[in-house]
Formats: structure tokens, C-alpha cells, sequence
């Protein structure tokens, strides 16, 4: 009895010591050198200040008028992650600006916040996007993390957003957590998930109730094409017609056919160029 006692302590410090260092990784910085735009692209480099301190790195291609769209990368990416979804944009006229999200690639940041932190970059990025085209319509496309920082961002006060894309999108961390605790240590990894969301407060100064995407949907005001990969176990397929059922109209879903929690414009190119050109072609509309 005492050895099944001390395994079971033994067992339980181990666990508790792992997920601790998991939330240590997970939350740290992601910073990188990320250098200059490629030269196909014809960006400059910007340095856009947030609000409060610091800035959000990023690269700025200049349109044709047709209006104007913000990229937004995953967790421990950079913007780089967003050049083939850039490339197509530019070739269709529209200005595009890439940024790397608070304490990724080359912005400022101390701590990666799960989509929360990052909203203050998403709010400076609107605004800024928005004095480069004036008058133009805007729209935003978020990838997991920079979506959940672009719906959390609040954007609509000032003014809304014409159009927005949400891509593998989570609809609260405390179900992203326990997915991928599931994924990675079987079908009861979900049971440490506590362990990792009592560190938020501690890291962070927030709670998983303050990451909750699915919640902030109905203030999101611009149409929004939600889209998600049907085999996607890091975000479920339930979690994302949940996601979509909380979004105002109008209102569009999209079921990548196959795809996991991947690059979707990588997974299915041309699909994705389609689906994608033809929002935004009814949803950003340049005022006569």
C-alpha cells in the first residue's frame, strides 16, 4: 500500500512539474529575426506602436484601391506564415499588411497571451491599415491564435471591419488545452487541464474565462467566413459549428474536407484562393 501510495505521489509531482514546464514553453516569447519582405511582394518594412508600450513588426503592400486586408498568424509563427495568402491578395488588388502578433517574430512582448495580450497588435494594426487606405473597406484574416486575438481585439466601435475570416479557430482555451492535452497523452490528458489554466492568472494576469473567443462572436460586426479542417482534433469540428453559431449574420461556414489543424490555404491552394477572393470580393466593396 505505501508503494502505490508513493507512485501515485510520485506520479502526481511528475505531472504537476511537466505541465508546469509546458505553460513555461508555451507562453514564452516566440521572437525571431524575420528580416526583409521579399522582393516579389514589394513591401516596406513597418514598426506600428501599440497602445500602452511597445509595437507589432510587420510588412505593408500597397493595393489598388479595392481595399485593404490584415493577416494574422498562428501560435509560435511569424508573418511569414501569411506570404502565400499575401501574394494572392496583392495579385488581386487589394493592400495586405502581414504583422507578427505581440511577442512573436519581431514585435515587442514579454509573454504570449492566447489571444487576449495580442489584441492590443490587433487593435494598432487596424488602425494603422486604416489611415494607410482611407475611406477604403477593410477586412482581417486570423489563423487559430491571430484569430482568436482579432475576435477578442473587440474591433468593431471604431469603425467595424467589412469582413472577416476565422481559420481553425478555438472557441475558448480551456477546450484548446484540453484537446491537445488529449492528443499528446491519451484519452484522459484533458484531466490535467487545470493544471495548466491555473497558471494564467500567475503568467498572464488573466483567466480561461477571459479566453473565451466563442463569447466576444456576437460583438463581431462584419460578415465572417469561419473555416476549419473536418479532421482538425486541436479544434473539433462540433467546436467550430458552436464557433459559427455564436457569429452574426451574414455569416458563411466553410468544411476544408480532410484537412487537420493545418495551413488551409497550404492544404487546399486553389480551393482556398476561391473561397477566400470571392468574400471578400462581396464583402469589401469600395464606396462610390
Amino acid at each position: 500500500m505505501r508503494i502505490a501510495i508513493r507512485l501515485v505521489i510520485v506520479a502526481v509531482v511528475s505531472a504537476t512539474l511537466l505541465v508546469g514546464a509546458a505553460g513555461e514553453w508555451l507562453s514564452r516569447p516566440a521572437a525571431r529575426a524575420v528580416g526583409e519582405p521579399p522582393a516579389d511582394l514589394a513591401a516596406r518594412s513597418v514598426r506600428v506602436p501599440v497602445a500602452g508600450s511597445g509595437h507589432v513588426a510587420g510588412w505593408f503592400v500597397r493595393g489598388h484601391g479595392r481595399g485593404a486586408v490584415l493577416l494574422l498568424h498562428g501560435l509560435r509563427s511569424d508573418r511569414r506564415q501569411m506570404l502565400g495568402r499575401a501574394r494572392f491578395l496583392q495579385n488581386a488588388g487589394y493592400a495586405v499588411l502581414l504583422v507578427d502578433l505581440p511577442a512573436h517574430g519581431e514585435s515587442s512582448g514579454e509573454r504570449i497571451g492566447f489571444g487576449l495580450q495580442e489584441a492590443a497588435g490587433v487593435r494598432a494594426a487596424i488602425a494603422y491599415l486604416r489611415a494607410q487606405v482611407p475611406g477604403q473597406p477593410i477586412g482581417a484574416i486570423g489563423v487559430s491564435l491571430g484569430g482568436a486575438a482579432l475576435v477578442l481585439s473587440r474591433p468593431a466601435p471604431s469603425p467595424p471591419l467589412d469582413a472577416v475570416i476565422l481559420e481553425s479557430l478555438y472557441p475558448s482555451f480551456t477546450e484548446a488545452v484540453s484537446n491537445r492535452l488529449d492528443l499528446r497523452l491519451g484519452s484522459y490528458g484533458h484531466m490535467l487541464a487545470p493544471l495548466l489554466l491555473w497558471q494564467l492568472p500567475l503568467r498572464l494576469g488573466v483567466s480561461a474565462g477571459d479566453l473565451r473567443p466563442v463569447a466576444a462572436m456576437p460583438a463581431l460586426s462584419a460578415p465572417v467566413l469561419v473555416a476549419a479542417g473536418t479532421h482538425d482534433r486541436h479544434t473539433t469540428w462540433s467546436e467550430t459549428e458552436r464557433l459559427f453559431a455564436a457569429a452574426r449574420a451574414p455569416k458563411a461556414l466553410w468544411a476544408v474536407q480532410g484537412a487537420a489543424h493545418v495551413d488551409l490555404h497550404a492544404f487546399a491552394p486553389d480551393a482556398y484562393r476561391a473561397r477566400v477572393l470571392a468574400f471578400l470580393s462581396r464583402h469589401l466593396r469600395p464606396a462610390d
